[in-house]
Protein backbone atom coordinates (compact mmCIF):
# COMPACT_ATOMS: atom_id res chain seq x y z
CA UNK A 1 0.00 0.00 0.00
CA UNK A 2 2.88 2.37 0.66
CA UNK A 3 4.16 2.13 -2.91
CA UNK A 4 3.61 5.60 -4.44
CA UNK A 5 1.30 6.52 -1.53
CA UNK A 6 1.77 8.55 1.66
CA UNK A 7 1.66 6.91 5.09
CA UNK A 8 -1.16 9.12 6.41
CA UNK A 9 -3.27 8.15 3.39
CA UNK A 10 -2.53 4.45 3.79
CA UNK A 11 -3.24 3.96 7.51
CA UNK A 12 -7.09 3.86 7.39
CA UNK A 13 -6.99 1.63 4.28
CA UNK A 14 -4.50 -0.69 5.97
CA UNK A 15 -6.65 -1.01 9.08
CA UNK A 16 -9.81 -1.66 7.07
CA UNK A 17 -8.02 -4.15 4.81
CA UNK A 18 -6.83 -6.19 7.80
CA UNK A 19 -10.35 -6.25 9.21
CA UNK A 20 -11.62 -7.85 6.01
CA UNK A 21 -8.57 -10.03 5.28
CA UNK A 22 -6.74 -10.72 8.56
CA UNK A 23 -4.40 -13.39 7.14
CA UNK A 24 -3.07 -14.88 3.92
CA UNK A 25 -5.77 -17.52 3.72
CA UNK A 26 -8.57 -14.97 3.99
CA UNK A 27 -7.04 -12.90 1.20
CA UNK A 28 -6.23 -15.91 -1.00
CA UNK A 29 -9.80 -17.25 -0.87
CA UNK A 30 -11.63 -13.90 -1.12
CA UNK A 31 -13.67 -12.82 -4.13
CA UNK A 32 -11.42 -10.61 -6.28
CA UNK A 33 -14.14 -7.98 -6.70
CA UNK A 34 -14.59 -7.79 -2.91
CA UNK A 35 -10.84 -7.24 -2.54
CA UNK A 36 -10.90 -4.43 -5.11
CA UNK A 37 -13.83 -2.83 -3.29
CA UNK A 38 -11.89 -2.67 0.00
CA UNK A 39 -8.89 -1.20 -1.87
CA UNK A 40 -11.10 1.27 -3.78
CA UNK A 41 -9.68 4.80 -3.72
CA UNK A 42 -6.03 3.85 -3.14
CA UNK A 43 -5.28 3.61 -6.85
CA UNK A 44 -2.54 1.59 -8.58
CA UNK A 45 -4.86 -1.41 -8.56
CA UNK A 46 -2.28 -3.81 -9.96
CA UNK A 47 -0.81 -3.73 -6.43
CA UNK A 48 -3.83 -5.39 -4.86
CA UNK A 49 -4.24 -7.86 -7.71
CA UNK A 50 -0.60 -8.89 -7.22
CA UNK A 51 -1.14 -9.02 -3.46
CA UNK A 52 -3.97 -11.50 -3.83
CA UNK A 53 -2.09 -13.57 -6.42
CA UNK A 54 0.89 -13.73 -4.07
CA UNK A 55 -1.34 -14.83 -1.17
CA UNK A 56 -2.74 -17.60 -3.37
CA UNK A 57 0.74 -18.77 -4.40
CA UNK A 58 1.95 -18.82 -0.80
CA UNK A 59 -1.10 -20.83 0.24
CA UNK A 60 -0.74 -23.35 -2.59
CA UNK A 61 3.01 -23.63 -3.17
CA UNK A 62 4.46 -22.73 0.24
CA UNK A 63 1.73 -24.32 2.41
CA UNK A 64 0.81 -20.96 3.91
CA UNK A 65 4.35 -20.22 5.17
CA UNK A 66 5.77 -16.91 3.97
CA UNK A 67 9.02 -17.62 2.04
CA UNK A 68 12.22 -16.14 3.45
CA UNK A 69 14.69 -16.67 0.59
CA UNK A 70 15.36 -13.69 -1.65
CA UNK A 71 15.30 -15.97 -4.72
CA UNK A 72 11.79 -17.17 -3.82
CA UNK A 73 10.43 -13.77 -2.85
CA UNK A 74 11.48 -12.04 -6.05
CA UNK A 75 9.46 -14.53 -8.09
CA UNK A 76 6.20 -13.55 -6.42
CA UNK A 77 3.81 -11.16 -8.25
CA UNK A 78 4.40 -7.53 -7.34
CA UNK A 79 7.63 -8.19 -5.44
CA UNK A 80 10.73 -6.76 -7.08
CA UNK A 81 14.29 -6.36 -5.91
CA UNK A 82 13.54 -3.51 -3.49
CA UNK A 83 10.55 -5.18 -1.82
CA UNK A 84 12.34 -8.53 -1.58
CA UNK A 85 15.36 -6.80 -0.02
CA UNK A 86 13.16 -4.95 2.47
CA UNK A 87 11.41 -8.17 3.53
CA UNK A 88 14.64 -10.16 3.82
CA UNK A 89 16.48 -7.53 5.84
CA UNK A 90 13.69 -6.10 8.01
CA UNK A 91 11.60 -9.21 8.65
CA UNK A 92 14.36 -11.84 8.63
CA UNK A 93 17.59 -9.87 9.32
CA UNK A 94 19.30 -11.17 6.20
CA UNK A 95 22.23 -9.19 4.72
CA UNK A 96 20.35 -7.82 1.70
CA UNK A 97 20.35 -4.12 0.71
CA UNK A 98 17.42 -1.91 -0.25
CA UNK A 99 17.59 0.89 -2.78
CA UNK A 100 14.55 3.14 -3.16
CA UNK A 101 14.31 6.77 -4.24
CA UNK A 102 15.31 8.03 -0.81
CA UNK A 103 18.35 5.75 -0.60
CA UNK A 104 19.42 6.78 -4.11
CA UNK A 105 19.42 10.42 -3.05
CA UNK A 106 21.40 9.78 0.15
CA UNK A 107 24.06 7.72 -1.61
CA UNK A 108 24.32 10.09 -4.57
CA UNK A 109 25.08 13.00 -2.23
CA UNK A 110 27.15 11.10 0.32
CA UNK A 111 29.54 9.79 -2.36
CA UNK A 112 29.01 12.66 -4.85
CA UNK A 113 27.96 10.34 -7.66
CA UNK A 114 28.07 12.02 -11.06
CA UNK A 115 25.88 9.59 -12.97
CA UNK A 116 22.18 9.13 -13.53
CA UNK A 117 21.02 7.01 -10.58
CA UNK A 118 17.86 6.01 -12.44
CA UNK A 119 19.59 4.69 -15.55
CA UNK A 120 20.17 0.94 -15.73
CA UNK A 121 23.95 1.19 -15.25
CA UNK A 122 23.55 3.75 -12.47
CA UNK A 123 21.10 1.53 -10.59
CA UNK A 124 23.46 -1.42 -10.90
CA UNK A 125 26.29 0.61 -9.35
CA UNK A 126 24.04 1.82 -6.53
CA UNK A 127 22.98 -1.72 -5.61
CA UNK A 128 26.63 -2.78 -5.51
CA UNK A 129 27.48 0.21 -3.30
CA UNK A 130 24.53 -0.46 -0.98
CA UNK A 131 25.65 -4.09 -0.63
CA UNK A 132 29.17 -3.02 0.34
CA UNK A 133 27.81 -0.69 3.04
CA UNK A 134 25.77 -3.36 4.86
CA UNK A 135 26.77 -3.87 8.50
CA UNK A 136 27.26 -7.31 10.03
CA UNK A 137 24.39 -6.87 12.48
CA UNK A 138 21.02 -5.09 12.58
CA UNK A 139 20.73 -4.99 8.79
CA UNK A 140 17.03 -4.20 8.93
CA UNK A 141 17.61 -1.23 11.21
CA UNK A 142 20.38 0.03 8.94
CA UNK A 143 18.23 -0.19 5.80
CA UNK A 144 15.30 1.52 7.50
CA UNK A 145 17.56 4.27 8.86
CA UNK A 146 18.95 4.92 5.38
CA UNK A 147 15.44 5.19 3.92
CA UNK A 148 14.24 7.37 6.80
CA UNK A 149 17.25 9.67 6.43
CA UNK A 150 16.31 10.31 2.81
CA UNK A 151 12.62 10.76 3.64
CA UNK A 152 13.03 13.21 6.54
CA UNK A 153 16.48 14.86 6.34
CA UNK A 154 18.17 14.42 2.94
CA UNK A 155 15.19 16.00 1.17
CA UNK A 156 15.02 16.49 -2.61
CA UNK A 157 14.90 20.30 -2.73
CA UNK A 158 15.90 21.61 0.71
CA UNK A 159 18.06 19.03 2.50
CA UNK A 160 18.41 19.61 6.25
CA UNK A 161 22.18 19.30 6.25
CA UNK A 162 22.55 21.05 9.61
CA UNK A 163 20.80 18.13 11.34
CA UNK A 164 22.16 15.31 9.19
CA UNK A 165 24.28 12.72 11.09
CA UNK A 166 26.30 12.12 7.91
CA UNK A 167 26.98 15.78 7.13
CA UNK A 168 30.70 15.61 7.95
CA UNK A 169 31.20 12.68 5.58
CA UNK A 170 28.99 13.94 2.76
CA UNK A 171 31.12 14.78 -0.28
CA UNK A 172 28.32 16.72 -1.98
CA UNK A 173 27.95 18.99 1.06
CA UNK A 174 31.71 19.50 1.29
CA UNK A 175 31.71 20.73 -2.30
CA UNK A 176 28.41 22.64 -2.06
CA UNK A 177 26.67 20.36 -4.55
CA UNK A 178 23.96 18.80 -2.39
CA UNK A 179 21.26 20.74 -4.26
CA UNK A 180 22.57 19.50 -7.62
CA UNK A 181 22.57 15.80 -6.81
CA UNK A 182 21.34 13.29 -7.69
CA UNK A 183 21.53 14.20 -11.36
CA UNK A 184 18.03 14.60 -12.71
CA UNK A 185 16.71 13.36 -16.01
CA UNK A 186 14.85 15.86 -18.17
CA UNK A 187 11.21 14.96 -17.69
CA UNK A 188 9.08 14.38 -20.76
CA UNK A 189 5.81 16.30 -21.03
CA UNK A 190 2.95 14.43 -19.36
CA UNK A 191 0.38 13.31 -21.95
CA UNK A 192 -3.21 14.47 -21.60
CA UNK A 193 -6.21 12.56 -22.96
CA UNK A 194 -9.86 13.47 -23.26
CA UNK A 195 -12.11 10.52 -22.39
CA UNK A 196 -15.75 10.43 -23.44
CA UNK A 197 -18.03 8.12 -21.46
CA UNK A 198 -21.73 7.45 -21.23
CA UNK A 199 -24.33 6.97 -18.53
CA UNK A 200 -26.39 4.53 -20.62
CA UNK A 201 -30.02 4.23 -19.50
CA UNK A 202 -32.61 1.59 -20.35
CA UNK A 203 -35.87 1.11 -18.47
CA UNK A 204 -34.55 3.01 -15.45
CA UNK A 205 -31.36 0.95 -15.22
CA UNK A 206 -27.77 2.01 -15.85
CA UNK A 207 -25.20 0.04 -17.85
CA UNK A 208 -21.75 -0.42 -16.29
CA UNK A 209 -18.80 -2.45 -17.56
CA UNK A 210 -15.91 -4.22 -15.87
CA UNK A 211 -12.39 -3.75 -17.21
CA UNK A 212 -10.31 -6.76 -18.10
CA UNK A 213 -8.19 -8.14 -15.26
CA UNK A 214 -4.82 -7.17 -16.75
CA UNK A 215 -3.73 -3.61 -17.43
CA UNK A 216 -4.60 -0.21 -15.99
CA UNK A 217 -7.46 -0.37 -13.45
CA UNK A 218 -7.88 -4.08 -14.16
CA UNK A 219 -11.05 -5.60 -12.70
CA UNK A 220 -12.61 -2.23 -11.81
CA UNK A 221 -16.07 -1.20 -12.97
CA UNK A 222 -16.63 1.94 -15.02
CA UNK A 223 -18.97 3.83 -17.30
CA UNK A 224 -18.23 2.69 -20.87
CA UNK A 225 -16.27 5.01 -23.12
CA UNK A 226 -12.75 5.77 -24.31
CA UNK A 227 -10.25 8.23 -25.78
CA UNK A 228 -11.33 10.99 -28.09
CA UNK A 229 -9.62 10.91 -31.50
CA UNK A 230 -7.93 14.06 -32.77
CA UNK A 231 -10.50 14.69 -35.52
CA UNK A 232 -13.54 13.72 -33.48
CA UNK A 233 -16.27 15.65 -31.66
CA UNK A 234 -16.70 14.43 -28.09
CA UNK A 235 -20.27 13.16 -28.58
CA UNK A 236 -19.14 11.18 -31.61
CA UNK A 237 -16.38 9.71 -29.43
CA UNK A 238 -18.88 8.54 -26.82
CA UNK A 239 -21.11 6.95 -29.45
CA UNK A 240 -18.22 5.23 -31.23
CA UNK A 241 -16.49 3.94 -28.09
CA UNK A 242 -19.70 2.48 -26.66
CA UNK A 243 -20.43 0.71 -29.92
CA UNK A 244 -16.89 -0.65 -30.20
CA UNK A 245 -16.81 -1.81 -26.57
CA UNK A 246 -20.32 -3.27 -26.28
CA UNK A 247 -21.89 -3.45 -29.71
CA UNK A 248 -24.83 -1.23 -28.76
CA UNK A 249 -26.20 1.94 -30.33
CA UNK A 250 -27.00 4.89 -28.08
CA UNK A 251 -28.33 8.40 -28.43
CA UNK A 252 -25.95 10.80 -26.70
CA UNK A 253 -27.88 13.33 -24.66
CA UNK A 254 -27.01 16.13 -22.28
CA UNK A 255 -23.59 16.61 -20.76
CA UNK A 256 -23.55 15.49 -17.11
CA UNK A 257 -20.07 16.10 -15.68
CA UNK A 258 -16.43 16.94 -16.35
CA UNK A 259 -13.81 15.26 -14.16
CA UNK A 260 -10.08 15.96 -14.30
CA UNK A 261 -7.80 13.25 -12.92
CA UNK A 262 -4.04 12.62 -12.85
CA UNK A 263 -2.39 9.22 -13.05
CA UNK A 264 1.35 8.63 -12.67
CA UNK A 265 2.29 9.01 -16.32
CA UNK A 266 -0.66 10.84 -17.86
CA UNK A 267 -3.67 13.03 -17.14
CA UNK A 268 -7.25 12.77 -18.30
CA UNK A 269 -10.31 14.94 -18.66
CA UNK A 270 -13.37 12.72 -18.36
CA UNK A 271 -16.48 14.03 -20.13
CA UNK A 272 -19.65 12.22 -19.04
CA UNK A 273 -22.92 12.29 -20.99
CA UNK A 274 -26.36 10.88 -20.37
CA UNK A 275 -27.12 8.34 -23.10
CA UNK A 276 -30.28 6.48 -24.08
CA UNK A 277 -29.99 2.88 -25.28
CA UNK A 278 -31.45 2.50 -28.79
CA UNK A 279 -30.48 -0.91 -30.15
CA UNK A 280 -28.23 -3.94 -29.74
CA UNK A 281 -27.69 -6.41 -26.95
CA UNK A 282 -24.50 -5.65 -24.96
CA UNK A 283 -21.63 -8.08 -25.43
CA UNK A 284 -18.10 -7.86 -24.07
CA UNK A 285 -16.01 -6.93 -27.07
CA UNK A 286 -13.47 -4.92 -25.05
CA UNK A 287 -14.50 -5.52 -21.46
CA UNK A 288 -14.74 -8.45 -19.05
CA UNK A 289 -18.34 -8.11 -17.89
CA UNK A 290 -21.34 -5.79 -17.92
CA UNK A 291 -24.41 -5.22 -15.75
CA UNK A 292 -27.67 -3.30 -15.94
CA UNK A 293 -28.11 -1.95 -12.41
CA UNK A 294 -30.29 0.35 -10.37
CA UNK A 295 -28.77 3.66 -9.36
CA UNK A 296 -28.77 2.69 -5.67
CA UNK A 297 -26.56 -0.32 -6.49
CA UNK A 298 -23.63 1.77 -7.71
CA UNK A 299 -21.84 1.73 -4.35
CA UNK A 300 -21.77 -2.08 -4.36
CA UNK A 301 -19.15 -2.12 -7.13
CA UNK A 302 -15.48 -1.04 -7.08
CA UNK A 303 -14.98 2.01 -9.32
CA UNK A 304 -11.85 4.11 -10.06
CA UNK A 305 -11.63 7.45 -8.27
CA UNK A 306 -12.54 9.52 -11.35
CA UNK A 307 -15.77 7.52 -11.75
CA UNK A 308 -16.52 7.81 -8.02
CA UNK A 309 -16.88 11.57 -8.39
CA UNK A 310 -19.48 10.99 -11.08
CA UNK A 311 -21.30 8.50 -8.83
CA UNK A 312 -21.37 10.99 -5.95
CA UNK A 313 -22.97 13.59 -8.21
CA UNK A 314 -25.49 11.05 -9.55
CA UNK A 315 -26.54 10.00 -6.06
CA UNK A 316 -26.69 13.60 -4.83
CA UNK A 317 -29.05 14.44 -7.68
CA UNK A 318 -31.39 11.68 -6.54
CA UNK A 319 -31.81 13.10 -3.02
Amino acid sequence: MLQQTRVDTVIPYYQRFLQHFPDLQALATANSEAVLKVWEGLGYYSRVRNLQRTALIIQNEFHGEFPQAFSELIRLPGIGRYTAGAICSIAFQQPVPVVDGNVKRVLARLFELDFDVNAAMGEKQLWQLATQLLPRHSVGDFNQALMELGATVCLPLNPLCQTCPLAQDCLAKQHGRQHLLPLRQVKKPIPHYVIGAGLIWKDGRLLITRRREHGLLGGMWEFPGGKQESDEEIRQCVQREINEELGVVVEVGEHFATVKHAYTHFRITLEIFHCQWLAGEPNCRECQDFRWIKLIELNHFPFPRANKRVIEKLLDNQK
